[in-house]
């Protein structure tokens, strides 16, 4: 019998490590095929991806991934709990898939089980210890790390789990098949050179954050660069250099994103997901002084509000992203959006038919627009479309819009 192997990914862009791990999970679980589940033109953490979707794709293709689907932008811009969740949901509905794997920076899952198991359950000591800490005025991330570590008493064992944003991840994750009551099994493989947040590399192992800082630097030809990615990443890459179609990030809708914040009220401003407790003001104050996403940092960003969360607003405010549809998400099972495949891919599609007849799945977006009769998946898809028109605006030549309905599924032979 198949098997079949998951991956959760942003591939921005796909490099060395994640080859790694693609490699890794295949030996850890025997897997014949594999299925990637990636975010689209914007990203987790609130930035934008450095090559578009089906760039991206093919990376992928072109490195070990059999079939490509895209997270809904509602989804991938999400926190990482709505992040995980709608990836989960995704690979539960294709009904093939017998593994997920994904990359943290502790080896050991039954750890991060443990937190997962948790805060599923949430007993009623943890949400008092929890409250307790929120009162500190810490941004929750840290609160709920800190009340895990009082919870669990147990602070050698878990100490740095819980700021490692990988292990976040993974713990999502698991979450997420917990609620489902999933069949999928997680395996998990641990991160290899520099870290998340990490700056520095050596031989060919780099993260993505530092990769996009040497692109920005203009290095991207250098033979240090080049042993950081694929062969076939690199030239990718390049080919999106020359027709000014790479991102350097959200500063390349810098004034958009200012205009659109002025032009909001503060009511509206208010429904713009992770916004609470009176941020709305602040963010509007700032908006109407500022000139520069630097400077709207510097006034909204703070101890309880982190500069990942004001990303996501500000992505969130770029889009129209709302409360609504952010909850609109976390109750709607997501279509199933093919960016690309290859002939491994294509035997995927066709095991994923099989398994489920009624799975909405989306090859053509033409089509399913005219014959979709569910409101919420015409609206989630209109947020993904919506996403792509305001990405290709950072393009420096032929920023179309509609890429969505012109763009071709990516079949690399």
């Amino acid at each position: 019998m198949n098997k079949v192997l998951g991956i959760v990914c942003e591939y921005n862009p796909f490099h060395n490590g994640h080859l790694y791990h693609i490699i890794q999970s295949k030996k850890a679980c025997g897997a014949d095929f594999t299925i990637a589940i990636m975010s689209g033109n914007f990203t987790q953490r609130g930035d934008v991806s450095i090559v578009d979707k089906w760039s991206k794709a093919q990376m992928a293709l072109l490195s070990g991934v059999d079939l490509v689907i895209e997270l809904p932008v509602l989804y991938s811009v999400s926190s990482a709990e709505n992040f995980a969740d709608g990836a989960i949901k995704i690979l539960n509905s294709l009904k093939i898939v017998n593994n997920i794997s994904f990359g943290a920076e502790t080896k050991d899952i039954n750890l991060l089980d443990r937190i997962a198991e948790v805060l599923c359950n949430e007993p009623k000591d943890y949400q008092t210890i929890l409250s307790h800490e929120l009162s500190k005025g810490v941004s929750y991330p840290k609160a709920r790390e800190n009340a895990l570590m009082i919870y669990l008493n147990d602070v050698r064992r878990f100490a740095n789990v819980l700021s490692a944003p990988n292990n976040i991840l993974g713990i999502e994750y698991l979450k997420a098949l917990r609620k489902s009551k999933s069949n999928i099994l997680p395996i998990c493989i641990p991160r290899v050179g520099a870290g998340h947040n990490d700056t520095t590399y050596s031989k060919n192992i780099a993260n993505a954050t530092t990769i996009r800082s040497l692109i920005s630097a203009n290095e991207y030809d250098s033979l240090a660069f080049r042993r950081l990615l694929p062969v076939s990443s690199h030239s990718i890459l390049v080919d999106n250099i020359k027709k000014g179609h790479v991102i350097n990030g959200l500063t390349n809708y810098e004034k958009e994103i200012i205009f659109t914040l002025r032009k909001m009220s503060i009511a509206e401003i208010a429904e713009l997901p992770d916004v609470s407790e009176g941020l709305e003001y602040k963010i509007k104050e700032a908006a109407n002084s500022c000139n520069s996403l630097i400077e709207l940092f510097n006034i909204i960003s703070s101890k309880r509000y982190p500069k990942t969360r004001i990303s996501r607003i500000l992505v969130c405010a770029l889009l129209g992203i709302t409360k609504k549809d952010i909850q609109l998400s976390r109750t709607t099972l997501p279509y199933v959006r093919v960016l690309g495949f290859n002939e491994n891919g294509e035997k995927l599609l066709s095991m994923i038919s099989h398994a489920n007849p009624k799975l909405p799945l989306v090859t053509s977006v033409k089509k399913f627009v005219e014959t979709n009769k569910n409101k919420n998946l015409q609206i989630m898809l209109s947020k993904d479309i919506w996403a792509t028109d305001v990405y290709s605006l950072g393009f420096e030549f032929d920023s179309w819009a509609g890429l969505d309905y012109t763009q071709k599924i990516i079949t690399p032979k």
